[in-house]
């Protein structure tokens, strides 16, 4: 009797028995492997991490539900993307999608997909300012970006620093971002070698800079989408809480501590750790979110946005204006979300609201004035440009970085 060598092969569907490659009939294992595989890298952005692929190696839009999820290890019961690219929390299961772009004031564009951990469910609703961070250099590197030659400045004559600009069009915002960020070597390449220091990521790297072009109402078309500084929800249980709803690159439902009944709370104990030990608090919190995002007009049941970030009543040191603690698709985060952060930066910024009631300082007449954040890794400055109330941009530092480049199996 001829004896054949079989390999079973599950790739989240029915179990098929497949020669494996050598024996008579079969197809060689490269090509087995490539027909579930696409290209990509795996990059750090700012406090995140994610996949970067072309769009051109995906299939349409509406059927990246059958490949992404899969590719990331989700869904996952279990909470650990085991089985995929990602990291188990909100923070690094990320994605973003990158072609060059047709219009004529952008170079690439970028959508950003939220990928559930649990349930696999995509989420295309609102932008990652992190993971934005990776898309310029890799675009550029990847050969995204046309007349490269003209858009690399020297910015340190002495020392040959160079600074490359690259603009983004998000597709989930319909926002435009501008990236600088360092390059060398003849041509040039993205450098991520430098002395910039970010909290949340260890070591130093060059660093990247963000200008988000007129970002309010980047979902709802209005900085304040309820026309109000400051709102009373109405909760399930009959309820009212105070909030400060503001769409300034992603939405977001501003609230006090102590306005959740919360006494003395202080970044010591107050913690990430410590809202994810107390499913009531939790509850209500979404509880929170999902009335804000109805007074915004959005959809309750979209984790992503709007976000919703807690303020303390002390911002603990002189040196930070606001302190905040922020959830991320029902998590606690350990920074913050970097569109929340550019968000809560705005707000500070826009009177009556909570956050510039409880901001520490404020330059006198000054619309621009930057605002330190504190968060439970550290601190962020964000810059703000406005002229006459408009915000015509937000503006903060990052780094990334490439960690792995190849063929991502789903």
């Amino acid at each position: 009797m001829r004896r054949l060598t079989y390999a079973y092969q599950a790739l989240s569907r029915p179990f098929q028995v497949i020669p494996v490659a050598g024996a008579r009939g079969a197809k060689p294992i490269s090509t087995l492997k490539a027909s579930r595989s696409f290209p990509g890298l795996f990059v750090r952005g700012g406090t995140s991490n994610g996949l970067i692929i072309e769009r051109r190696h995906l299939p349409p839009q509406d059927e990246w539900h059958t490949v992404l999820p899969s590719a990331m290890g989700s869904p996952d019961p279990y909470g650990r993307q085991l089985n995929g690219m990602g990291g188990g929390i909100s923070s690094t299961s990320k994605i973003c999608v990158v072609e060059p772009s047709n219009r004529p004031d952008a170079d690439v564009d970028f959508t950003f997909v939220q990928v559930g951990v649990k349930d696999g469910v995509l989420d295309l609703a609102g932008n990652c300012g992190n993971m934005s961070s990776a898309v310029g250099p890799v675009a550029w590197d990847e050969g995204l970006v046309a007349d490269q030659a003209s858009k690399v400045q020297n910015v340190g004559e002495k020392t040959g620093y160079q600074e490359a600009l690259v603009r983004v069009f998000n597709t989930n915002t319909s926002k435009i971002i501008h990236s600088r960020f360092r390059v060398s070597g003849d041509p040039p390449v993205y450098c991520h070698e430098g002395d910039y220091e970010m909290d949340g990521v260890p070591g130093t790297q060059s660093r990247i800079t963000l200008s988000f072009l007129d970002p309010a109402g980047a979902k709802t078309g209005k900085a304040l989408p309820t026309g109000n500084a400051v709102d009373m929800l109405t909760l399930p249980d009959g309820s009212h809480i105070n909030a400060s709803l503001v769409d300034v690159s992603n939405p977001g439902v501003f609230v006090r501590i102590d306005d959740l009944g919360i006494k003395d709370a202080n970044p010591a104990t107050f913690t990430p750790q410590s809202i994810e030990s107390d499913p009531t608090l939790k509850a209500r919190l979404e509880s929170v979110r999902q009335a804000g995002a109805a007074a915004m007009g959005l959809d309750p049941k979209t984790e992503s946005v709007p976000k919703i970030v807690l303020l303390f009543s002390d911002s603990g040191s002189a040196n930070v204006d606001i302190r905040c603690l922020a959830l991320s698709m029902g998590q606690a985060h350990k920074a913050v979300p970097l569109t929340l952060a550019l968000c809560l930066g705005a707000a500070a910024n826009i009177p009556g609201t909570i956050p510039a009631q409880v901001r520490v300082t404020k330059a006198e007449g000054c619309e621009s004035d930057p605002v330190v954040i504190g968060h439970p890794s550290g601190t962020v400055e964000i810059g703000a440009t406005v002229e006459n109330g408009h915000i015509i941009s937000a503006d903060l530092l990052r780094s990334a970085r490439v960690l792995m480049k190849g063929q991502v199996y789903y």
